[in-house]
């Protein structure tokens, strides 16, 4: 199907998000950024730590105001929304918090924090018909029906991540931000977390906004790739495009630390080894975004 002919579940249009430093500086953490994320996709968000991926995805729920531009959910404005509003747009957007460890409430049964959810929205009025919820959702994410009394130290990394999708999936949305949710797991439970949420879209129509720093798995979960570098989207393209034919050269420079487990392949990239250090060295060095990507050509 055509982008044309898709339904755009959400719309970010030139969103800034600032943050007050010291007396009057400002921080940039998201600057003029706009993209579209189509109903039933999942758009990967990439880059380096710190250049604003997790900013730009609690903006586009709410949890940060938006300092300037719009996000639309669903054709609906839900720019720093009133309570009522925001309660709508809860419902309808999740997310998957990037620690397990930290996200869960230590104090409560793994049924109580799935729970919640249902009862702060007035979902499933009867005790007997949320518990029986609570034990859908655990066997809809591999855990099992007395999992639900214990509490969250009892479980290992990838157990406590599957709980928190199941409280995310707990009052039914439709649009999940999954902020870098196998970074703090074992890579043999990565994989595991990853064909989880693949068979959780493909069951129950969901769209991500999926942001990470591992472009591999981003290239595996992702239809769409954005590549985020100091607040800014400097290239978004279908996921096969970006990693076959990348045109930025940041994106290049994030490309070539992927690990090719062929001595051939890695030689024969699109740019060679002796320009890939400069180029690497350059874009990490303490300078300005334009003196970086003027160098490169990213402006003629």
């Amino acid at each position: 199907m055509s982008k044309e002919n898709r339904e755009v579940l959400v719309h970010v249009d030139h969103m800034k998000k600032y943050f007050p430093v010291r007396k009057k500086g400002v921080l940039k953490a998201v600057d003029d950024v706009s993209f579209n994320i189509y109903k039933g996709e999942t758009l990967g968000i990439v880059g380096e730590s710190g250049c604003g991926k997790t900013t730009c995805g609690r903006t586009v729920l709410g949890l940060y105001p938006v300092t300037e531009g719009t996000v639309e959910y669903a054709g609906k404005n839900v720019t720093n929304l009133k309570k009522n509003d925001l309660n709508w747009f809860k419902k309808r957007a999740q997310m998957i918090f990037q620690d397990p460890y930290a996200s869960l409430d230590p104090r409560m049964t793994v049924g109580d924090i799935i729970k919640e959810g249902m009862e702060n929205f007035g979902l499933y009025p009867k005790k007997e018909e949320r518990e029986e919820r609570v034990y859908e959702l655990l066997r809809l994410v591999g855990l099992n029906k007395e999992h639900a009394t214990r509490f969250p130290h009892e479980f290992s990394g990838g157990q406590r991540q599957r709980i928190g999708i199941a409280r995310a999936l707990a009052v039914d949305p439709e649009f999940i931000v999954c902020d870098e949710p196998i970074s703090a797991l074992d890579v043999s439970i990565q994989a595991q977390v990853v064909n989880l949420l693949v068979k959780l879209q493909r069951e129950l129509g969901l769209t991500y906004l999926f942001i990470a720093h591992d472009l591999s798995m981003v290239k595996h979960i992702s239809d769409r790739v954005g590549v985020m570098y100091m607040g800014h989207i400097v290239e978004l393209a279908s996921s096969k495009e970006l990693y076959a034919n990348p045109q930025h050269p940041y994106t290049k420079a994030l490309l070539s630390a992927i690990p090719i487990p062929n001595p051939e392949k890695e030689n024969s990239a699109w740019y060679s080894h002796r320009s890939r250090p400069r180029l690497l060295r350059s874009i990490f060095q303490k300078e300005t975004t334009f003196k970086v990507l003027s160098r490169y050509g990213a402006f003629s």
